[in-house]
């Protein structure tokens, strides 16, 4: 096994930071790994509150966006692997998601009909 290897394998996230343009993960050791956020779509079409909205597991292996049904690995991350995933499943994905808001929107008018606000 090389260096290379080891240094991955044993790479550890410690804290995340999201903003509109990058993904910064802090790792155990000292370093800081920067992404651009177009690498994650999820990530980009997440909310401030979504994106802030992290697990860090597998003792800092493994980054999960629960709200946004987004996994990632700080091993893939530093070998620069972007997001996996298929345009078709971000559409699926991006669908569902609009739906889902539209549902809560037409409750809240309802809401709020019904009260007469």
């Amino acid at each position: 096994m090389s260096t290379l290897e080891i240094e991955i394998e044993e790479a550890r996230a410690q804290d995340v930071r999201v903003d509109d343009n990058i993904l910064a993960i802090d790792l155990t050791d000292g370093r800081t790994i920067i992404t651009p956020l177009a690498w994650y779509p999820r990530l980009v079409y997440g909310t401030p509150e979504e994106r802030a909205n992290f697990e860090i597991n597998g003792d800092g292996r493994y980054l999960r966006w629960p709200d946004l049904d987004e996994d990632l690995t700080v091993a893939g991350i530093l070998l620069g692997r972007p997001s996996g995933e298929s345009q078709r499943s971000l559409k699926r994905w991006l669908e569902a998601r609009a739906g889902a808001v539209r549902q809560l929107e037409h409750q809240v008018a309802e809401e709020k009909a019904k009260y007469g606000k």
